[in-house]
C-alpha cells in the first residue's frame, strides 16, 4: 500500500465522516424545531437586526444555569 493509496482511503473517510455529520446536524436542526424547543426563524433576521439598542432575540434571565 504506498502513499497514494492510504490517501485516497483518508480523503474518503473524511468526506463520508462530514456528511454524516451533516445531516445528523440538518436531522437536530429540524427535529428540534419541530418538537418546539427552539424557533430558528426569529433568528433570520440577526443579521438585519444588529444595532446595540435592538432587542435580543432571546431574553437571558440571570438565574438560568450555566
Amino acid at each position: 500500500m504506498d502513499i497514494f493509496q492510504l490517501q485516497g482511503y483518508a480523503y474518503f473517510g473524511l468526506v463520508t465522516l462530514m456528511v454524516v455529520v451533516l445531516y445528523s446536524y440538518i436531522y437536530h436542526l429540524y427535529s428540534s424545531e419541530k418538537k418546539g424547543t427552539k424557533d430558528f426563524e426569529k433568528y433570520g433576521n440577526m443579521a438585519l437586526n444588529d444595532e446595540i439598542d435592538d432587542t435580543p432575540v432571546e431574553k437571558i434571565s440571570k438565574d438560568e444555569k450555566k
